[in-house]
């Protein structure tokens, strides 16, 4: 976890080298004022020589103000530093993210993300920040302090051993007592920011069903146990203080005890005794800054490791050594394929997938809910690999390609694709970004999407908002299926992508595909029987099986699933997930 941390300090070493170097000289010069202190009290103001008291007095003022220039300055880079850090933390896991195959993603949580690169990462960055500053200079001042204190008095200084073995164990205690808490605190954060996304996403929804008391009571549980761990947390925490003033006054206590005796006895001068003072407190509140340094570090090890599980995380999926970087048409195969989500558990989502598509050919994907249509298209632009038997695209091995070449030639529209903030134009150059305005124009007319378009006041220019929530579904699924006619694939997948557009404007988007982009092909998922029986041929998913693929005719006669799933919509059921007698779904 460490050298995955540290490795991100890159870019801000030198800051990271300056913050600690500056400490140490503001220590230096801090554990040599006490002592010079000393000789003003012996040398000037016992001896009643008053040159004596301005020179070191001179020397303690130049001490003083160098110390404050090189605080200032170790507070300076200690700071760029941890914030450099903590931007590197979060490019980092943004960075890899991005590289993530589905296969990864599904790991981890939206909200378990996004707690990461927050809360996580500024937990980290606050540790940093102390470590550079109070982790370099507590022990120097420690070690600094003790070395004066044992040249002063060595029978003295064996009062500072007693304390360090004393607060040592407390700490100890208190961070093995801690650090499983903690743990568990950051996973409650992820169910509290989950439970937020999940209720601001869909507050359209809760406020339809009336369901404002349940989410409030569901967030208020989530709150409430994450206020539970962090008061058991913080009330062992509390005790750091208590032991830390008991081993501060026992000090003092016995410092002046047995200080004032060797005084008496002759053996310390009354300088060197309050030499020792300034020395023991410094000693002390080392100590005190080590218990702070321990209480940040336990807190944050756990972000550290939840950091450090994104930044390791490696892609499922990567390109070959030397990727294929042509793709010569849109033929498909699938040589016997099978595919599970959670390899080696035995449950397949698809088995023994044997399919040959020709270039150019509309297929259109029918079957039940679960019964592999979705799965089945994501292994032809490799969003997952294959398990046994081979995907190919254009006659070659989808593992061959570069993935970016690949994703760009293979379209894909999905259900509940996401439009982002910007204008019309914005969101339709993901698809091409040097596209002119007259090509997106032309696309939107291929998705039947300038229709709605030109009524807006502001045309292509109209402003959509985050997850065009100011467009109906059937405008946002048109827009699209626009943006990926932009690529100009070779093969274009439409999963059930057409489900909020009316029927007169699917045909429109089919005809328009049939006479625009002939060379392309269609892959449409569909659960309306309209919008598939004009396609080549049809393939109808049983259970991750091929159960037909054939003709709209031919379907009719020979398969029984498809021929109920015709018959359940012409009698104006148009949902065929039906059920048994029993109530249990047909599969």
């Amino acid at each position: 976890m460490i050298r995955t941390l540290l490795k991100q300090v890159k870019g801000y070493k030198k800051d990271a080298f300056l913050a600690p170097l500056f400490t140490a000289l503001e220590v230096l010069m801090e554990v040599m004022i006490p002592f010079v202190t000393a000789s003003i009290i012996d040398k000037g103001i016992e001896s009643g020589n008053i040159d004596q008291v301005y020179l070191y007095g001179g020397i303690m003022l130049i001490m003083a103000l160098f110390s404050l220039i090189f605080g200032i300055l170790a507070g300076k880079y200690a700071a760029r530093a941890s914030s450099g850090f903590a931007c590197n933390l979060r490019d980092g896991m943004y960075e890899n993210i991005q590289s993530f195959s589905f296969s990864n993603i599904d790991k981890y949580s939206t909200a378990g993300l996004v707690t990461r690169m927050t809360t996580d990462v500024t937990n980290v960055q606050n540790a940093s920040q102390m470590i550079l500053r109070i982790a370099v200079r507590a022990p120097l001042m420690l070690v600094c302090s003790m070395v004066m204190c044992f040249f002063i008095s060595v029978r003295l200084s064996s009062i500072f051993l007693t304390a360090i073995v004393v607060l040592a164990a407390a700490l100890i205690f208190i961070m093995a007592k801690t650090t499983k808490i903690f743990a568990q605190v950051f996973q409650k954060y992820d169910d509290l920011n989950a439970s937020v996304q999940e209720n601001v996403s869909a507050v359209r929804v809760v406020k339809a069903f009336v369901r404002e008391d349940y989410e409030n009571a569901r967030f208020a549980k989530a709150a409430e146990m994450l206020f539970r761990l962090f008061v058991k947390a913080e009330g062992i925490l509390a005790l750091n203080n208590p032991v830390m003033m008991l081993v501060v006054y026992g000090c003092i206590i016995a410092l002046s005890w047995f200080g004032a005796v060797f005084v008496v006895a002759g053996s310390l001068t009354t300088g060197e005794l309050t030499s020792m003072f300034s020395y023991v407190m410094s000693v002390l509140m080392s100590l005190m800054m080590f218990s702070m340094v321990f209480v940040m570090i336990t807190m944050s090890a756990a972000s550290g490791r939840r950091i450090a599980q994104v930044l390791e995380e490696k892609a499922d999926l990567r390109n070959p050594e030397k990727p294929e970087g042509n793709m010569e048409d849109g033929r498909i195969d699938f040589n016997h394929v099978s595919f599970s989500y959670k390899h080696g558990s035995g449950e397949r989502t698809l088995s023994d997938i044997d399919l040959h598509i020709n270039s150019g050919e509309t297929i259109g994907i029918i079957g039940r809910t679960g019964s592999g249509k979705s799965t089945l298209v994501s292994l032809i632009s490799r969003l997952y690999d294959a398990d046994e038997g081979s995907v190919l695209v254009g006659g070659k091995d989808v593992r061959t390609y570069d993935m970016e070449l690949l994703r760009e030639k293979v379209a894909v529209v999905l259900q509940k694709n996401v439009l982002f903030s910007g204008t019309i134009l914005d969101n339709l150059r993901w698809g091409k970004e040097d596209a002119s305005e007259e090509e997106c124009r032309e696309v939107c007319r291929q998705a039947s999407a300038d229709e709605f378009i030109e009524n807006f006041p502001e045309k292509y220019n109209t402003w959509i908002e985050q997850g065009g929530s100011n467009v109906s579904g059937g405008q946002k699924q048109r827009l699209c299926i626009a943006r990926a006619l932009l690529k100009k694939p070779k093969i274009l997948i439409l999963d059930d992508s057409t489900s909020a557009v009316d029927t007169a404007t699917d045909a429109k988007i089919r005809e328009a595909f049939a006479k625009k982009i002939p060379g392309t092909t269609k892959l449409i998922i569909a659960q309306r029987i309209s919008s598939v029986q004009d396609a080549d041929r049809i393939l109808v998913m049983e259970n991750g099986r091929i159960n037909g693929f054939d003709t709209h005719e031919n379907l009719l006669r020979q398969n029984e699933i498809y021929r109920e799933i015709c018959q359940a919509q012409m009698k104006g059921g148009g949902d065929f997930d039906q059920t048994d007698d029993t109530g249990k779904e047909r599969t």
